[in-house]
């Protein structure tokens, strides 16, 4: 990664309020860059975005991204060189709970970014950070290639799935890379595994869960523990995404695609062992029980191959599932220390660009 290249970029981040949208938009300052964000609202209490200052040093604005005006404008203003679209409802559970605002905020939403982007022509890099959830997955053991066909299951899935078309759907019409000299914007998507890390408090995530439980000394409930995930730390999709950007703004027309970030097919591991993993981290203090209700369908098995993103960007993972629980469990103890949640973010980044 070029450090260099990123000094004095005009960014806009959407869902910066947001767990990954934090962890990037600190790398993103550390980097130099010149940062917008512009989320719906801070999604948890405590948050990462609050402990970790994240507003600091950057411009910060509360709007919905379903609001087309306001995001148009938002754009106008600005002249964004560089989108990163993080925005989302991002929940499973809760797109059964509400799936109107989840196809809103994910199918619409990415609309109303792409639209504005699209009539005031000043943006050069945009990509759309989607879910490898997006893919049709038939419950069979598959390993998920960009080729895949889209699908979703659940309401979230199946939105993330929409939003890839809309995004394809864009790129086709007003972004082609036939006619790349005529425009000059490069648009992908990006599809991660199960991302853990430091400063996630979403609901019904097994990492928050876990740290609430040992918070309020309540056993864990686990809906499906054998269920097998591409588990990677945050700071690993997001380093492939800052290596994306880079290739995308040197020569957009031939990175103007989809893209898989995730850990190698060994590292893919069950809620199981997960469990025992942090429990060993936190010298067994948490216990966990089985969820027997009826909970809504989550597929068992999803694997990621990111063959395109190794050999075409470089791209590779820094830290095994071990080290990434490590890292994460690690961040929570500062946290129940109260110790400068700042610097400690700042820290492990320091410390993973220096792997």
């Amino acid at each position: 990664m070029n450090s260099d290249f990123w000094k004095n970029k005009k960014i806009l981040l959407t869902g910066h309020t947001g767990f990954k949208g934090s962890w990037l938009s600190i790398w993103l300052k550390k980097l130099g860059v010149e940062l917008i964000g512009f989320s719906k609202d801070i999604p948890t209490k405590p948050s990462i975005f609050e402990l970790a200052k994240v507003s600091e040093g950057m411009t910060s604005i509360i709007g919905d991204i379903n609001d087309f005006s306001l995001i148009q404008k938002v754009i106008e203003k600005n002249k964004p060189e560089i989108v990163i679209h993080m925005a989302a409802q991002s929940l499973v559970r809760r797109s059964y709970e509400n799936p109107i605002e989840t196809f809103a905020t994910n199918v619409m939403g990415t609309a109303n970014l792409l639209q504005s982007i699209n009539t005031t022509r000043n943006t050069k890099v945009v990509i759309n950070v989607t879910s490898d959830k997006c893919y049709e997955n038939r419950g069979a053991e598959t390993i998920f290639s960009e080729d895949s066909p889209m699908g979703g299951y659940d309401p979230y899935s199946s939105s993330k799935g929409c939003a890839e078309l809309v995004t394809s759907s864009f790129r086709n019409s007003f972004f082609n890379a036939k006619e790349f000299d005529d425009h000059k914007l490069s648009l992908s998507t990006v599809r991660a595994g199960n991302v853990i890390g430091g400063g996630d408090w979403a609901k019904d995530r097994l990492i928050p869960d876990i740290i609430n439980s040992i918070s309020n000394g309540t056993p864990v409930r686990i809906r499906n523990i054998k269920s097998i995930r591409p588990w990677q730390f945050v700071l690993e999709p997001i380093h492939g995404y800052l290596l994306l950007v880079e290739k995308m703004w040197n020569n957009g027309r031939n990175f103007s695609e989809s893209w898989n970030f995730g850990p190698e097919e060994s590292e893919c591991k069950s809620v199981e062992w997960i469990l025992k993993k942090i429990s060993e981290e936190c010298d067994d203090k948490f216990s966990w029980e089985y969820d027997i209700e009826n909970n809504p369908h989550e597929s068992k098995i999803l694997k990621l191959d990111c063959t395109k993103a190794k050999k075409r960007l470089g791209w590779h993972t820094k830290l095994n599932t071990d080290e990434a629980i490590k890292w994460t469990i690690n961040w929570y103890k500062e946290y129940f220390k109260r110790s400068d949640m700042k610097g400690c973010t700042e820290n492990q980044i320091d410390q993973f660009t220096s792997l």
